[in-house]
């Protein structure tokens, strides 16, 4: 005999609290991952061409950071090489006054959304907060700690809908982030207040060195949406035309007040975690050979062939564009930083805590006393000491 078979059990109003509030099968994921290129499928030539600049563009960008970094004028880089389809569509789909809420390896996005690839940089480098305005473009402050940035998107989202702005935050993470109690909780008040939000999980093998086999036992990151109420889309994340059709379907319906869609894109990092990251140690050599054959560059350059889309000149301009922003991001790179200390304190809080306050007049004494000169007796005593 069950509780509610009891005499006397409490039996609730329908629907049931332990009965499924909406029906989970729309909200399943695809088999397989949706794809576009090589299936013959209609799509926009302008949308090709401008896709494709923008990989080549976020190639030769990856490269140079990469460079940069061994140059030892980044401290740090995260590429994303192998997954500039993803960073690139995430940034197109979006209007003007949406949202992108970045993680640590989306640096690529922030650029391709309009950023300067320097500012981009700062705070890998180490240069200061964030490197760049957030308002300026709409991109919230890249987010080191996995996963923390997606209740902030949820927030920011919702608040936009409380005030009346059409506006949509697109929250990117990785497969890593995904084990985090901050992705959980930012899909729970996502599909609860069904704000406009939309989660792109970059599926790319491994956090850090842990396969996502060691994370998760679900048959997809996709079918973790449906345990929320929400949408889960299953994407090949090495397609950019497929990431741009899927993530703009999911903008289209979080604007429309359909609420969120999570959204698992499946691709590769090609380069190491990081530059202090040795990737041989967790994989092998044929299994990144395998993923260059699915290479998101090369994929559109065929397609594109194919439809008689790309010629030289279309190359030689993207590979010139391409080179031009580069130049540009060594030139700033290759800059002396003028640093501030005292900026450590700045933008923590709207007002300055007790404890900052005494930390900042702490490193200020510190400051104050080793730029100090040497009183004249000081001055006389060294003197002495260096003539003993």
């Amino acid at each position: 005999m069950t509780v509610l078979e009891q005499p006397g059990a409490y039996r609730p109003s329908p629907p049931p609290a332990w009965r499924p509030r909406t029906d989970p099968a729309p909200l399943l994921p695809d088999a397989e991952p949706y794809r576009l290129l090589g299936t013959g499928a209609e799509l926009d030539p302008e949308l090709l061409g401008t896709l494709y600049r923008q990989l080549v563009k976020g190639r030769r960008y990856n490269r140079q950071a990469t460079a940069l970094t061994r140059q030892g004028r980044l401290a740090v880089y995260p590429s994303s090489t192998g997954q500039e389809a993803c960073e690139v569509a995430a940034a197109l789909v979006l209007e003007e006054r949406d949202w992108l809420f970045p993680s640590y390896r989306d640096t690529l996005a922030a650029v391709a959304r309009g950023m300067e690839p320097a500012e981009a940089l700062g705070l890998l480098r180490g240069d200061w907060h964030t490197g760049y305005d957030p308002y300026e473009h709409r991109v919230a402050p890249l987010s080191t700690p996995l996963a923390t940035h997606l209740p902030h998107a949820v927030g920011l989202a919702h608040a936009a809908r409380l005030k009346g702005d059409d506006v949509v935050a697109l929250a990117m993470v990785g497969d890593g982030g995904t084990s985090e109690g901050d992705f959980h909780e930012a899909l729970n008040f996502a599909a609860v207040w069904r704000t406009p939000t939309v989660f792109l999980v970059q599926n790319n093998g491994f956090a850090i060195s842990v396969p996502l086999a060691r994370q998760t036992a679900a048959p997809s990151l996709a079918h973790k949406a449906v345990g929320y109420g929400m949408p889960g889309r299953l994407v090949d994340g090495n397609d950019a035309a497929a990431v741009h059709r899927v993530l703009s379907e999911a903008v289209e319906r979080a604007r429309a007040g359909g609420g969120p869609t999570l959204v698992e894109a499946v691709t590769y990092r090609i380069d190491a975690h990081t530059n202090a990251d040795d990737a041989t140690r967790y994989r092998g050599e044929d299994e990144v050979a395998a993923w260059l054959e699915h290479d998101p560059v090369a994929l559109l350059e065929r397609e594109m062939t194919e439809r008689g889309l790309l010629d030289d000149a279309v190359r030689e301009r993207a590979r010139e564009e391409a080179e031009e922003m580069a130049a540009r991001l060594r030139d700033r790179m290759n800059q002396d930083a003028v640093l501030a200390p005292a900026d450590l304190f700045d933008h923590v809080y709207a007002e300055k805590t007790a404890q900052l306050r005494e930390q900042a007049a702490q490193l200020r004494a510190e400051l104050e006393a080793e730029n100090a000169e040497p009183e004249a007796g000081d001055r006389d005593g060294q003197a002495k000491g260096d003539a003993r």
